[in-house]
């Protein structure tokens, strides 16, 4: 396959992806609103330290409230990584690459395009309900676009690349949106194990849709450890980090034509490594390492898999 359209497959889905759960990263403090007792303070910065795109955001619309949060996160057409421009960015993608993909991905990719620019224009946010409608309404339609890909497209090397790019994007996500608890510091130390800190880890399994899946493992109380281990460590959960590598793995595996377990080429032996590193980490390993420093380790390795992806397959080698 051409490492043109295999790139423009792969990054068509992690944009898809993102948009999808920059949704869920505002989610996060918009089902705590609804939630917290009346006089709780929101805390909004967080959201954008877990972006990497603070000094940005403070230098265009300086104190973090919820309005400007939104905005940011969804509507700004100059911040790379905001829903609109995502959803820009997959389109191109897509365009690109129609005589491969089906016609009903372009449409939908299209559809959901058109969607999000026209309540940008219209800005018909004008509550808490309309926010939220809008916001399950982009975790929607990125859950059709990945049900049009696998329904329509064959599976060939161009749905893996696709594969890939959703699962380390939405690896990278879950591990981001695990870290908005981190840096959402309550009250004080006395509120750990409160009602606040119970509703706060309620609201990050809520926007990760992990809230029923960890109730029917059984996982009946709302425990900061047992969260982690199943957003972290679960096998069978789609939106867990481990699950999403043990998927990305299989892909490039099919791709590269080599057996699981064998690592021929460098981005094979990197995500290899940190599959393997997940398949014997436990939770009491992550809580002595440290939740953040432990997710903070995972954000980096998992960039250094896509930036071995491009070396891998896309960048032109030199003639020696």
């Amino acid at each position: 396959m051409l490492s043109r359209v295999a790139d423009s497959i792969y990054w068509l889905n992690r944009y898809v992806e993102r948009a999808e759960n920059v949704a869920r990263f505002v989610e996060v403090n918009l089902n705590l609103l609804l939630d917290s007792p009346a006089g709780t303070t929101q805390q909004w910065e967080p959201i954008i330290m877990t972006t990497g795109d603070l000094p940005l955001f403070k230098e265009r619309y300086g104190e973090a409230t919820a309005e400007k949060v939104i905005q940011f996160l969804t509507f700004d057409p100059d911040y790379s990584n905001s829903i609109v421009s995502c959803l820009r960015i997959a389109r191109e993608n897509a365009r690109s690459v129609r005589e491969i993909i089906s016609s009903e991905m372009w449409h939908q990719v299209n559809a959901f395009y058109l969607m999000v620019t026209e309540v940008a224009q219209t800005r018909s946010l004008h509550d808490l309900a309309a926010v939220l409608r809008f916001f399950e309404e982009v975790k929607l339609s990125s859950h059709q676009f990945i049900g049009v890909m696998n329904a329509t497209m064959t599976h060939n090397e161009g749905w893996h690349f696709g594969q890939i790019g959703r699962f380390l994007e939405r690896a990278d996500k879950t591990a981001r949106i695990l870290d908005v608890k981190y840096f959402i510091l309550l009250p004080s130390v006395k509120d750990v194990g409160s009602t606040l800190d119970e509703l706060q880890w309620m609201a990050l399994l809520k926007s990760a849709s992990a809230y029923e899946m960890y109730r029917k493992q059984g996982l009946h109380r709302i425990s900061p450890n047992a969260i982690a281990e199943f957003l972290v460590l679960e096998r069978d959960f789609p939106r867990s980090v481990r699950f999403c590598l043990l998927q990305a793995e299989r892909s490039l595996h099919q791709i590269t034509g080599t057996p699981v377990g064998t690592w021929r080429t460098p981005v094979e032996r990197t995500l290899g490594r940190l599959r393997s590193d997940l398949d014997y980490l436990t939770i009491e390993d992550i809580i002595e390492t440290g939740l953040h420093e432990t997710l903070d380790d995972l954000q980096v390795r998992m960039n250094d898999i896509g930036k071995k992806i491009f070396e891998t397959f896309v960048a032109l080698q030199p003639i020696g």
